[in-house]
């Protein structure tokens, strides 16, 4: 049924590419404007709809760029506001999104900030800032970015793509040419030689130098008020809610310590109502088991917070699990090298 509805979707996936193409061509041949900024500015972005761990690299490099001077700069998907707005203690996930939201709480000594235009945010930051960390721009052509981080999940790159509608691709597979740097995330660890191969075959061997891989690396359950670390749930009875692209990588993973899972899927940034939480606390107090706990993912846990949902989970078990990236020990040197050398190469014009 599936490959019906994409084969009468293939005519809007070929109008939709030729825009695309179009559009793309505009921005190279200089009639649509893009703007460059002279400080260094990291676009971290993928070309399919849908996660594909811009978070957690995002979070990477923040930690590797620890020396300067950062904003983290959004568009805040699913925020109910608009225009530039600065993270602070006032804000929630429905003021700045969820993603930004968690950069806020997560690197209190950066700047995070939102703005749909983000032309106009550059210059508001830039003249008290090092770096700017622009999340998920890399179809934002109006931003000249001087490094260009792509990101494809491993699972979704060996399989066939297809253009939107027919398919989850935002541009061709070939505009990966426009990245300085092509980094495969939620990829086995190790990767074998064969696995590696393909993904190469796929990507322009030109690229080579540039294509890194890496896997999540999952930290600890923390409970989503009090911060108590969880060790130990082996053979808990557990009640999962997410509202991320694809929850099989945490599935796959809690799996390791209990064959009992209850999964409440939603769509990615889903706005958890307070129906959907009531839901998930009926069956967690009607199941019988003694040992049980609700998880949930780090980025799903900022749209809890809300005063609506808070007070229905207070004395509940809840806890969330963060997770990073672990770049291949082959890869990291030069991943890092390329962006620590961009950075410290890039001077302000004076």
């Amino acid at each position: 049924m599936i490959n019906y509805v994409r084969l009468l979707l293939f005519p809007f996936a070929i109008l939709y590419g030729f825009v695309i193409l179009l559009r793309n061509k505009l921005y190279d041949w200089g009639i649509f404007k893009s703007y460059e900024f002279d400080l260094p500015v990291i676009c971290i972005g993928n070309l399919v709809v849908g996660g594909s761990g811009k978070t957690p690299t995002t979070e990477y490099i923040v930690r590797l760029l620890a020396d300067y001077k950062i904003a983290i700069l959004s568009r805040g998907y699913g925020r109910e506001t608009k225009g530039f707005l600065l993270a602070d203690k006032n804000s929630t996930a429905k003021i700045i999104g969820d993603e930004p939201m968690q950069y806020f709480q997560k690197f209190p000594t950066i700047t995070v900030a939102v703005c749909e235009d983000r032309v106009k945010g550059i210059n508001v930051l830039k003249d008290t800032h090092d770096v700017i960390l622009l999340d998920d721009a890399y179809q934002h052509r109006e931003v000249k970015a001087g490094f260009n981080i792509l990101l494809f999940e491993f699972d979704k790159l060996m399989k066939m793509q297809f253009l939107l509608p027919m398919g989850n691709l935002r541009e061709p597979l070939r505009n990966y040419d426009r990245a300085n740097a092509v980094l495969i995330t939620k990829s086995p660890n190790p990767v074998n030689m064969v696995d590696q191969v393909e993904v190469r075959r796929k990507i322009d061997t030109s690229l080579d130098l540039r294509i890194s891989f890496s896997s999540i690396k999952y930290g600890e359950l923390t409970h989503l008020f009090t911060k108590e670390i969880k060790h130990d749930i082996i053979s808990f009875e557990i009640f999962l809610l997410t509202g991320i692209a694809n929850p099989k990588p945490l599935l796959t993973y809690l799996n390791q310590f209990s064959q009992y899972i209850h999964s409440f899927e939603y769509p990615d940034h889903h706005d958890f109502s307070q129906r959907n939480i009531n839901e998930l606390i009926k069956a967690f107090n009607e199941h019988p088991a003694k040992e049980k706990i609700i998880i949930t993912t780090e980025k799903d846990s900022q749209r809890l917070l809300g005063d609506n949902l808070k007070d229905l989970l207070l004395n509940l078990p809840i806890y969330y699990l963060p997770i990073e990236i672990e770049l291949a020990p082959k890869d990291k040197f030069t991943f890092d090298k390329n962006i620590l050398d961009y950075v410290a190469s890039t001077k302000r014009i004076s």
